[in-house]
């Protein structure tokens, strides 16, 4: 039994305890902080393979877009004996592009200088990147391999200037196109690709990183506005093609155009969901408004044209849905379903009166239409991103302190920046190109049509 000497003992033993406990606390809460500190210090973004899968998938469909989507869908547009001259200049954009862009074109956009408007030339042929090289995704705990991150953008620097094809299409020469791009690409969308997508640009599109300056989700200045003026500067450069406005310039397959146009459409998915950089929400909700957007610029286009010319043709079905592409490629990830529908709406009748009245009335030659719906589609969805990116209208909202005006402002100057830029320079560089090779083919060449007087071949040998 315990005597009452002994009780005591373990009363003052126990009280001793008890009133050393909240410093063992207080140790053991500051060595448990420490662990945890040192180990989150140690954690490193890791690879996720759904991403890197989702990534190499998007980035296919993005070449998908363009061979044979674009060539297609251009190719049904001109007449037929310049069928092959517009499959030829696809084809050869792309793959002189991805020369120029793994030799410096991916170092000048993407190359890690600090300078608002250059890369610089740290990656210059690729330097230092390997198959365990890391590209940062919108998430801080995810990553890609670098070699996915260049395809990727490789396959966005092929597709812009082949658009732009569209604007002088059966009249130029082939030499002088490849001449073109391969400046353009170097002076033009180069930089402004640096200026919008890096972090260090000048109009950086902080979308995922807490929204600072322009928001363009998956290149509406970039790639549709950049190659829309260039497009524009080269149809007041080159002139109208012989006998336009009097001449049957009518699509030779709109079979093919819708072919190309459809094939266009899924490209996009990997175009605008694969902007996202990782195959999360963020790419599903992209991947709705490029649904969306799309349908309500074909039924928005249909309707003004039929309720104008009386009848729906499946050119302007075609020329629809494309505008509504255009229109949520800046915002795909950043508005709603519903304000989708509403932007590819409005951007599409936008883009018709454009096609059927202003280019008339200025009377300038852009074969195929790429101003009246690239460079005006993208001008439509670059400034609607900053309205419908609103969380009360379905957008994911702005950043913290940012209203709507001031998101819409940001987004103006970019569009301005974008459109003085790549004007300007595009222009001069028409005239450089047009001094060392000429620009246009003869015009009994223009007269037998490019298939021939270029290549030497027919598309149909009937």
């Amino acid at each position: 039994m315990l005597n009452k000497t002994k009780l005591a003992g373990l009363g003052a033993l126990g009280a001793t305890l008890f009133a050393s406990l909240p410093a063992w606390a207080q140790e053991a809460t500051t060595e448990t902080t420490a662990a945890v500190e040192e180990v989150a210090a140690e954690v490193v973004p890791v690879m996720d393979k759904g991403d890197v899968s989702w990534m190499m998938v998007s980035t296919i469909l993005v070449l998908f877009m363009i061979l044979p989507g674009l060539a297609l869908f251009y190719g049904g547009l001109v007449r037929t004996k310049n069928m092959l001259s517009v499959l030829m200049q696809c084809t050869l954009i792309t793959a002189l592009v991805i020369v120029i862009w793994v030799v410096y074109g991916y170092s000048f956009a993407f190359g890690g200088s600090t300078n608002a408007f250059f890369g610089g030339f740290g990656k210059l042929f690729l330097a230092g990147v390997t198959p365990d090289s890391m590209a940062a995704t919108f998430s801080a705990e995810y990553v890609i391999p670098e070699f996915v991150f260049i395809c990727f953008q490789m396959t966005f620097a092929c597709i812009t200037p082949a658009l732009i094809v569209g604007a002088f299409a059966e009249r130029i020469k082939f030499s002088a196109v490849l001449l073109f791009v391969a400046l353009w690409v170097t002076i033009v969308y180069f930089p402004i690709a640096h200026m919008v997508w890096d972090a260090n640009g000048l109009i950086f599109t902080g979308a995922h990183a807490g929204g600072v300056a322009a928001l363009d989700f998956a290149g509406g200045t970039v790639v549709h506005i950049n190659a829309g003026i260039a497009a524009l500067a080269g149809a007041i450069a080159l002139g109208k093609r012989v006998g336009y406005g009097k001449d049957n310039m009518a699509p030779h397959s709109m079979t093919l155009t819708m072919v190309g146009a459809s094939m266009l459409w899924v490209g996009w998915f990997g175009f605008n969901a694969g902007s996202n950089l990782e195959s999360n929400g963020g790419a599903a909700l992209a991947m709705i408004n490029t649904f969306t957007a799309t349908a309500g610029a074909i039924l928005a286009w249909v309707i003004v044209e039929a309720l104008l010319r009386g009848k729906a043709s499946m050119l302007g079905a075609a020329s629809g849905l494309v505008a509504g592409l255009v229109a949520v490629t800046p915002a795909a990830g950043l508005i709603g379903p519903v304000g989708a529908i509403a932007l590819g709406a409005i951007a599409s009748v936008i883009c018709y009166y454009f096609v059927a009245v202003v280019k008339h009335k200025l009377g300038y030659d852009d074969s195929l239409d790429v101003f009246g719906i690239h460079g005006v589609g993208g001008i439509v969805g670059a400034i609607g991103t900053g309205v419908f990116a609103s969380s009360s209208l379905g957008g994911i909202g702005f950043a913290e302190g940012v209203t709507m005006g001031g998101q819409v402002y940001s987004q103006i100057v970019a569009v301005l920046i974008t459109l003085v830029y790549g004007g300007v320079v595009s222009f001069i560089l028409y005239k450089i190109v047009g001094a060392i090779t000429g620009l246009r083919v003869k015009e009994e060449e223009e007269r037998e049509g490019l298939d021939l007087s270029s290549h030497g071949e027919r598309a149909y040998n009937l």
